[in-house]
């Protein structure tokens, strides 16, 4: 292997590492309550309404934060603009995920032990955003 393709393997690693410490997941829209979409191990520590459209869910497990923004009633057939998202204080690294989707955005997940986060989205253009809060 030649140096410029272990270059290459190194930056690959060292990405794939750095990817790895924030994770957004599309949604797959397979799953049938906020909590589901976040998967097992989270707890509800927060929401908010975003008009009668959608909420905006936060969960914690301890370590990391995850958010959803939730279709109060879909009828499966039309699309919402919807956003979520996730920033972390200590680094500002930001955990997005938005589109046009059936159910709802997300899952977004970070890691969040011992800093601040602020989180909020948007569904249908009204938008919503906390401070820094749930410092740990």
């Amino acid at each position: 292997m030649g140096i410029r393709q272990r270059a290459t393997a190194l930056a690959l690693s060292v990405l794939g590492m750095a990817a790895g410490m924030v994770t957004v997941a599309a949604p797959a829209e397979a799953a049938s309550t906020p909590s589901g979409a976040c998967g097992s191990g989270y707890y509800l520590i927060d929401q908010h309404a975003l008009g009668s459209v959608a909420d905006i869910y936060l969960f914690y497990n301890g370590s990391s934060n995850c958010a959803v923004t939730w279709v109060r009633s879909p009828n499966g057939t039309r699309t919402y603009d919807l956003r979520v998202q996730i920033e972390r204080k200590s680094d500002l690294v930001v955990a997005p995920d938005g589109g046009f989707y059936k159910y709802y955005a997300g899952p977004v997940k970070i890691g969040a032990a011992n800093t601040c986060i602020s989180w909020g989205g948007s569904a249908e253009g009204i938008r919503w955003a906390s401070g820094w809060t749930h410092c740990g």
